[in-house]
């Protein structure tokens, strides 16, 4: 037998104790958490749509024609 693979084998076996042991004395086997957000972090946000106000919507409306009126000068020079 070869030593790389005792090696292998006594690691192996080291490592199921360890995992053992760590069950006995009550502590969960040792894990790192994944990238992101944790699991169920996002479900605080409502579900409710936002609204304009016909006063809003009317501002913006205004702006954009605006907007649109100084752009068409813009090309037509």
């Amino acid at each position: 037998m070869e030593v790389s693979t005792i090696i292998a084998q006594i690691d192996a076996q080291i490592l199921k104790l360890q995992q053992a042991r760590a069950l006995l004395a009550g502590a969960a086997a040792p894990t790192r958490p994944g990238p992101g957000r944790p699991k169920g972090a996002g479900k605080a946000v409502s579900k409710r749509k936002r609204q304009l106000s016909p006063e809003g919507r009317k501002r913006i409306a205004d702006a954009m024609k605006k907007r649109w009126a100084e752009r068409r000068k813009q090309s037509s020079k």
